[in-house]
């Protein structure tokens, strides 16, 4: 990733706002079918037919390799599980989506997860706290701020609950590629980091697992699991750096 920031022009905005209600309307109909019984398949077929209907095509498609439309992860499984006919949504799973398109030369990319039925508490916190974890990063989105602003709201919020974000992983800039930089991590990294500045689009999007920050991809060279198989959870949104308040692009859909 070249170290160049990308400040993008108001029609390239209007352009990612698009791209981005189109992720937040199919993320929306993918939640209202997150159901008992419901395969995983199912649910990267509706997102790729979502995407198409609006114009857009689905950005993780092809993307270095991927084979499908979103990102489905299940229980222990972190980010980047592939969607299977043979996966069926059972009680009580806990399921992180992850969606973005590209519309017209620019890309959008938001993240939930959900509890499927019955939600333990275990469960309840590990989504409070990353969700929460989230809006706080977005909230240090300012021009002005630093990168690490974001990151160490992040990290703050998530360790005072006992939880753990993942350090493998991080959010990015966003525009006519999927990944831009800057890079933005979830926790504190040594050194000065990228100062924000008006026009920047960043994907912010927190990993947190129960157990420990660890984690490890499986065999299929994509699917990435906690390393002692804990559960974990992913939000995200694409924000938009402004003179003034940080703008979720996104943000059509509460995550």
């Amino acid at each position: 990733m070249s170290s160049a920031i990308i400040i993008k022009s108001p029609h390239e905005i209007d352009l990612m706002r698009v791209a981005n209600s189109i992720v937040a309307e199919t993320l929306g109909l993918i939640k209202d079918n997150i159901k008992i019984g419901v395969t995983t398949k199912e649910l990267d077929e509706l997102a790729e037919e979502s995407a198409k209907k609006n114009g857009a095509f689905p950005a993780f498609k092809g993307y270095r390799g991927y084979p499908a439309s979103i990102c489905i992860s299940i229980n222990e499984q972190v980010v980047h599980g592939i969607p299977s006919k043979k996966r069926t949504l059972k009680d009580g799973d806990l399921v992180s989506v992850d969606f973005g398109v590209k519309y017209k030369g620019f890309y959008g990319d938001a993240a939930f997860s959900i509890v499927v039925g019955t939600c333990s508490n275990e469960k309840k916190k590990l989504l409070a706290v990353t969700r929460q974890s989230l809006y706080l990063g977005i909230e240090q989105a300012r021009a002005g701020n630093r990168v690490s602003d974001i990151s160490a709201a992040i990290q703050s919020c998530v360790e005072e609950q006992n939880l753990y974000v993942v350090k493998q992983f991080v959010g990015h800039g966003i525009g006519a590629k999927l990944h831009e930089p800057p890079e933005v991590p979830n926790y504190v990294r040594s050194g000065h980091s990228q100062r924000l500045m008006a026009g920047m689009v960043l994907a912010i999007e927190p990993m947190v697992n129960m157990g420990s920050s660890e984690v490890e991809v499986l065999s299929d060279g994509w699917t990435v699991v906690t390393k002692h198989r804990t559960l974990s959870a992913h939000f995200e949104h694409t924000v938009l750096i402004t003179e003034d308040n940080p703008q979720i692009l996104s943000g059509s859909i509460k995550v």
